[in-house]
Parts: C-alpha cells; sequence; structure tokens
C-alpha cells in the first residue's frame, strides 16, 4: 500500500480524498512506522493551519462522518458503560451488603464486629488512596497507553475485592478496602481523558450518557447480586456478604481482559489502524478544536500542566465536582439503609427497592442527552437545574416524615443527582488543553474531588439517629447549595467559551441537515482566541 502524505494531499482524492486501503474483507492492513509518521506530520500541519484543516474535512460528508463516529461508539459507549457500572458495583455495594442478613449472626456488622459508625470507615478509607493516586495514575496514562492501563487497573482491584470475602477481622477489612481505593485509583479520570482524544467537547455527551446510563444500573444489578448471594448464606460454610464479595471480584477480574483486548488506545495509534483507514484516523483528529489532545503530543508537557494548574476554571470546575459528590456519595451510601427501614418488604426483598431510583437516574440522563445533543440549553444550567433539584430532595428527607413521601425523595435525589454529571462532564472538557494539560487537570479535579467518598460516608452518624438524621440532612444541604454557589461562578468563568461552544454545535446540526460533515465556522480554541482568554477562564 502506498500512500501520498503532506499538504497537497489535503485535496488528493488519490491519498486523503478518498480512502481505498480497505480490503475485501473490509479490514484495513496494519499501518506501518512511515506511514504512522506521515499521518503525525499531517496532524500537526491541519492543527496549525486552520485553512488546510478546513480543506480536509470538507472532503467528508456528514453521512462519512456518521459512519466514522458510529465505529468509535461501537468500540468506547458500551464498554466504559460497563467499566463504570463493575466500578460503582464495588462501590455502592458496600451501602447494600452492610444490610444483608440483617439481625443474624452472618451480618457482616455482627460477624466483623463492626458498630455502624465504624462500618462508615470501609467506604471512606478507600477514598482516601483515591486523593493520594488519582492524578499520578492519570499522568501515567499517556506513556502506559489507555488499555494496558486501566486493565491493570481493574485485574489488581478485582484480586483485592476478591479476597475481601476471606477475613475474619475489622482491620482486615479497612485494609483491603484501602488497597481497593488505591489500585482503583485512575480508572474515572483515566475515561474522560481517553474520550477527550476521540470526541468533540459537544458531542461527549453521547459517550457519556453510556457511561453514566450504564452506571446506574450498577444499583440494579449491585441489588441483584447481593439478593441472590444472601440465598448462598451458608453456601460451603461462607456467609452471603463474603459471597458478594467473591463474585463482584471474579468478574472485575475477568472484566480486565476483556479491557486489554477491546479498549481504544488513541485516534492515531498502531492498534486503531486494524478498525480505521488513515484517512479516518487524520479525520478524528482534524475534526477536534485545536487545543484538543493529539495522538502525537508528547506524555508530559510542563507549560501545559501549569497553565492547568494556575487556570480558575481548573479549581472552579474542582469545587462544583467536590460539592457534588460529597452530597452525592453520603446519600448514596446511607439510601439502602433508608430504604430498608422504611418497611415495605422484608430482607431480602427490601433490596429490589433500590431498583426504582436507579431507573429514575436513567431516564433523568437521557434526557439531559436529548437537551445538550441538540443545544437546546446551556450546558451549566442544566447542571444548575439538577443542582436545585438536588436541594429541594434533601429538605424532603427532613421535612416529611409519610414512607411513600421518603421513598419518593429517594426516587427524585437519584433523578436529580444522576443526571448532573452528563452535561458537566461535557461542559469541563471544553476548557481543557493538549495532552498534558487534559490528564493534569482532570486527574487533579478527581484526586481531590474525592474527598465526597471519603467524607460523604461520615455524614450519617448514629448519634444523629434520634430524628431520623435530620441533621445529616441539614449538612447534605447546605453542602448542595455550596454547588449551586460554585456553579454559578464557573459558569461567569466559562460564558464566552460555552456560547461558543453552543454557536459551533448549532452550526454543526444545520450543516448535518445539508449533508455537510463541516460548517467552515472557527472552531472552539480557548488558547487562540484573545477574547476567550481575556474574558473568561485564562
Amino acid at each position: 500500500m502506498v500512500l501520498s502524505f503532506g499538504k497537497e494531499a489535503i485535496s488528493s482524492s488519490s491519498s486523503l480524498g478518498e480512502d481505498s486501503s480497505t480490503t475485501e474483507n473490509g479490514k484495513f492492513p496494519p499501518i506501518t512506522t512511515t506511514e504512522l509518521t506521515a499521518l503525525e506530520d499531517l496532524s500537526q500541519d491541519l492543527r496549525s493551519n486552520s485553512k488546510a484543516r478546513a480543506a480536509f474535512l470538507a472532503t467528508f460528508s456528514a453521512k462519512e462522518e456518521k459512519s466514522i463516529m458510529r465505529k468509535v461508539d461501537m468500540r468506547f459507549c458500551l464498554l466504559i458503560g460497563l467499566m463504570f457500572i463493575i466500578k460503582n458495583i464495588d462501590f455502592g455495594n458496600i451501602g447494600i451488603i452492610k444490610t444483608m442478613q440483617a439481625g443474624h449472626p452472618s451480618n457482616i456488622l455482627k460477624e466483623l464486629g463492626f458498630s455502624s459508625n465504624q462500618y462508615n470507615w470501609v467506604a471512606t478509607i478507600q477514598g482516601i488512596p483515591y486523593i493520594i493516586f488519582e492524578l499520578p495514575s492519570n499522568l501515567v496514562l499517556k506513556w502506559m497507553t489507555p488499555h494496558a492501563w486501566e486493565s491493570r487497573i481493574f485485574l489488581t482491584w478485582g484480586i483485592v475485592t476478591a479476597c475481601c470475602g476471606a477475613v475474619n477481622t475489622k482491620g482486615q477489612l479497612l485494609a483491603l478496602r484501602f488497597l481497593v481505593g488505591m489500585f482503583e485509583a485512575g480508572m474515572f479520570p483515566g475515561v474522560i481523558t481517553t474520550l477527550s482524544y476521540w470526541y468533540r467537547t459537544d458531542e461527549i455527551g453521547r459517550a457519556m450518557v453510556w457511561f453514566f446510563t450504564i452506571s446506574n444500573l450498577s444499583t440494579i444489578i449491585g441489588s441483584l447480586i447481593c439478593y441472590g448471594a444472601s440465598f448462598m448464606d451458608g453456601l460451603q460454610t461462607l456467609s452471603g456478604w463474603r459471597w458478594a464479595f467473591i463474585l463482584e471480584g471474579v468478574a472485575t477480574i475477568l472484566f480486565a481482559g476483556v479491557i486489554f483486548l477491546v479498549l481504544p488506545d488513541f485516534p492515531k495509534s498502531p492498534r486503531s489502524s486494524t478498525w480505521l483507514s488513515p484517512r479516518e484516523q487524520q479525520f478524528l483528529e482534524a475534526r477536534l478544536p485545536p487545543n484538543a489532545p493529539a495522538t502525537a503530543d508528547p506524555s508530559w508537557n510542563t507549560k501545559e500542566a501549569w497553565i492547568a494548574f494556575t487556570s480558575p476554571a481548573t479549581w472552579a470546575f474542582l469545587l462544583d465536582q467536590t460539592l457534588m459528590n460529597l452530597g452525592n456519595y453520603a446519600l448514596s451510601w446511607y439510601l439502602p439503609t433508608i430504604i430498608a427501614g422504611l418497611g415495605f418488604a422484608k430482607l431480602p426483598n427490601s433490596l429490589l427497592l433500590n431498583i426504582p431510583p436507579a431507573a429514575a437516574g436513567i431516564g433523568a440522563i437521557f434526557i439531559c442527552l436529548l437537551i445538550t445533543s441538540r443545544a437546546w440549553a446551556p450546558r451549566p444550567f442544566l447542571c444548575i437545574c439538577t443542582v436545585m433539584g438536588t436541594i429541594i430532595c434533601f429538605i424532603l428527607f427532613f421535612t416529611v416524615s409519610s414512607r411513600g413521601s421518603l421513598y419518593a425523595a429517594c426516587v427524585l435525589s437519584q433523578f436529580f443527582m444522576a443526571s448532573y454529571y452528563v452535561p458537566y462532564w461535557s461542559w469541563r472538557t471544553s476548557i481543557m488543553s493538549g495532552s498534558t494539560g487534559a490528564s493534569f487537570a482532570i486527574g487533579l479535579q478527581s484526586s481531590i474531588a474525592q474527598l465526597g467518598s471519603t467524607v460523604g460516608p461520615q455524614i450519617f452518624q448514629s448519634k444523629w439517629a434520634y430524628n431520623r438524621y435530620k441533621n445529616s440532612f441539614i449538612i447534605g444541604t447546605a453542602i448542595t447549595l455550596g454547588a449551586l454557589a460554585t456553579n454559578l461562578w464557573t459558569w461567569w468563568l466559562t460564558k464566552d467559551i460555552e456560547r461558543r461552544v453552543l454557536e459551533v454545535r448549532r452550526s454543526t446540526l444545520k450543516g448535518r441537515k445539508e449533508g455537510k460533515a463541516y460548517q467552515g465556522v472557527d472552531d472552539i480554541d480557548v488558547l487562540g482566541d484573545d477574547k476567550i482568554k481575556n474574558r473568561s477562564w485564562w
């Protein structure tokens, strides 16, 4: 296969203008080192030359773009959803496991000698290593490549999770949960960072909706796992909660192999040439905004890291996620206990009552996706609406007393909390620069934001049980009010960029109706636009 690359190739139908490199079975031969280098050289030309970029993108129709992005979606969407669902099951089931065989000798609290307050530390101690290891883990991602690093994460944390089923003391469980957090650190920011190499900020919500929709199934699947494990109580002399840990751990270990084989790295990685033609690989990077990370970027760039660290927007977004995580983790941790205590059904059937709140969250996520993908409203506006809805739910928890009203609050809280992160991460990815800048900003943010998983479970102290944890819910309300204030501040900082994102998105949708993949408008550039730099985050 002979390919001619260079500036003149942009309009050449014999090279990048037409794709004639497919074989009879529809697969592509492996790309050579020379061809990969030529593609990277051309990428740098397009990233620095807006006219060349526009000319190249103009050779693609909306139908071609849809076909290429469908391939990308098929590689990412289901896989990253399954990755997050396993992560959420691992964390969320800690709260559900607490309720298994409640009142019986095989309950985890009685078997290991935990008090209710002491058991809160099982979740808290898992969050501590996140704070330490999220950032360095994300900085290693580019060098190690996503498929290798993420599969390592799943393999090691799966082994330790399975080992939790063999503990005999409180100290052993706490030590293993610390190791789970340490080995799991970097999974979530790694996925967000990887997606920023493949998707534009105005369309990343499409991938994120799979991420969060499937992850919301974690409550449903996690409840079913614990429900099934409760019937295994005594099997092979093991308690039901031990079987729950073992089943989760084994599933995580097996899934590590799937990630290693399937998860893509970057658009122009050799791994991608097995399912994308050279022209398609070039298109995927050329269509991204100029500040987006690229395959050819170095693994470390000190200037990009410093820009990310000193940007007010980095810290504003960090506060947004940290405060929302505090409220979300606190409520998610205690929600199974609230539902079990309503008395609608006895154990283990009461575990199934965790499913409707999760289903409500899934519905809300699709509503947010529809609004953001059509550019009907600014993404910060959606975030603020979901924060306000969460505040109302926290108020309901300490003002209503009937069982039906409390359960309705449980459902509504998940409706609003689950839907926050789809517009939020789409909004967040518009303010990043380069591979190092993206890795540093997302890693730093995820690291500190894990205070939510560390501190959140401690909000529900047994000393406040006398008034149905009214004090805990008041604290949750105050935290979420803080999140409302920081989201408003972040919107003000990024208002110019958000306006440009909406303009470009609407122009793109208009162009697609006319059969064009590229409309010819100037793209969002947080580095090159002086107006944006001077008036918002720079």
